[in-house]
């Protein structure tokens, strides 16, 4: 369950997209959130996007997205819901890391206010994904993300791989470079230096 004064909400969208690119619309939420908090959030505190659907303050998870797509049976995407949980008041306590709150740096913006700036953002950016493709939305993505060449960990099952932040693929994959080779991954638990 939220904590009052949070905000969980969950989206409809129907863009027009192969159901293999529906994953990038993580990315797109991601930027749409980051950009909706950035808006209102006072000089010192740091946002970061977090790969592939973290916002963090301050190196700590602020809000989150989960992604439901399903196809329409012919390659198509039919149909994406993002679900957004953003903690406007509260900072719940969470068994693997430490959670953030804008209320700890600001008068917190009421759920229904944050809410319909959020989607405000996020009908630019479906806007121009649908007039220009990714390459906008991960140029943008990148800007409120770790500088490429920082020091970033993969959790991918038991494995653990260290290397630096290389970027995004075209299909937004994460790029890695791990002792001198570039690697590509679709999906593992990016893992940050303390303070990062």
């Amino acid at each position: 369950s939220t904590p009052e004064g949070n905000l969980a909400i969950s989206i409809l969208l129907r863009p027009r997209l192969a159901l293999r690119d529906a994953a990038g619309l993580s990315l797109l939420a991601g930027l749409a959130l980051a950009e909706a908090v950035a808006e209102i959030l006072p000089p010192g505190p740091i946002l970061a996007l977090k790969w592939p659907n973290d916002l963090l303050l301050n190196g700590e998870k602020l809000a989150g997205i989960l992604l439901e797509s399903q196809g329409d049976g012919q390659g198509g995407l039919d149909w994406v819901i993002p679900g957004i949980g953003v903690n406007l008041a509260h900072a719940p306590v969470l068994p693997d890391r430490i959670a953030a709150c804008l209320a700890a740096h600001m008068p917190p913006p009421l759920p229904e206010a944050f809410a319909a700036r959020l989607l405000a953002r996020l009908a630019h950016w479906c806007a121009v994904l649908d007039t220009a493709g990714y390459a906008p939305v991960h140029a943008a993505w990148l800007a409120h993300a770790q500088k490429p060449g920082s020091a970033m960990s993969l959790k991918l099952g038991s494995d653990l791989l260290s290397g630096t932040f290389a970027g995004l693929d075209a299909d937004g994959s994460l790029l890695l470079d791990c002792d001198g080779t570039r690697r590509r991954f679709s999906t593992g638990e990016v893992l940050l230096p303390e303070g990062a």
